[in-house]
C-alpha cells in the first residue's frame, strides 16, 4: 500500500482537468446513490472564489487516480466532493488528498473543515481516522435514479 502512495503526485488542478474528474467521479460513485455532481456543476464551481481542486496523478505515467474539490470561506474550509479510482481504493490515494485538504486549511489559517458524506460510505472510516467527528445529518438527502434516499452525515473537525 505505502509503496503506491509514494507514486503519486498531487498538483493543482484547473478546469482543463475536467474530463479526468469525470472519469474518476463516474467510476468511484457510479449512479446507485445520487452522489456524483455533473461536468456543469464542477466547470461552474471551479472559477468561484475560494475553491481549489487538486488531482492526484501517477509520477510515472501522469494518468490521474483521484482528485479533491474543496472551497475556503472565511475560517472554514469544505471538502466538497474526493474521489480515487476503486482499483485504487484503499491504497492511500484518497488519504494523501484528504492530508493535502487538512495541510492546506492549516496553513490558510482555517479553524474549523467540514464535509458531507452519503450514511453508509466506507469513507466514513477514513473521516473519522483523520479526527472528524459527526456534527449533522440530513435526512433523505441523496436521491438514486430509483428514487432510494439516502441520509448525508455532515462531519467536522478543528484544524
Amino acid at each position: 500500500m505505502a509503496t503506491l502512495a509514494r507514486t503519486i503526485r498531487l498538483e493543482a488542478g484547473t478546469s482543463d482537468d475536467l474530463a479526468d474528474v469525470m472519469r474518476i467521479m463516474e467510476a468511484a460513485f457510479g449512479t446507485a446513490y445520487g452522489e456524483a455532481w455533473t461536468r456543469s456543476q464542477c466547470a461552474g464551481i471551479l472559477p468561484m472564489s475560494g475553491v481549489s481542486l487538486t488531482i492526484a496523478r501517477d509520477r510515472d505515467s501522469g494518468k490521474a487516480s483521484g482528485f479533491s474539490l474543496v472551497r475556503t470561506v472565511a475560517d472554514e474550509s469544505e471538502l466538497l466532493l474526493i474521489a480515487v479510482l476503486p482499483a485504487q481504493h484503499r491504497q492511500r490515494v484518497g488519504s494523501q488528498l484528504l492530508g493535502h485538504f487538512l495541510d492546506r486549511a492549516r496553513h490558510a489559517g482555517v479553524g474549523r473543515v467540514h464535509l458531507e458524506v452519503r450514511d453508509g460510505n466506507p469513507a466514513v472510516r477514513m473521516y473519522q481516522g483523520a479526527g472528524f467527528v459527526q456534527v449533522g445529518r440530513r435526512r433523505d438527502y441523496y436521491q438514486s435514479p430509483n428514487g432510494d434516499r439516502y441520509d448525508a452525515l455532515t462531519l467536522a473537525r478543528e484544524t
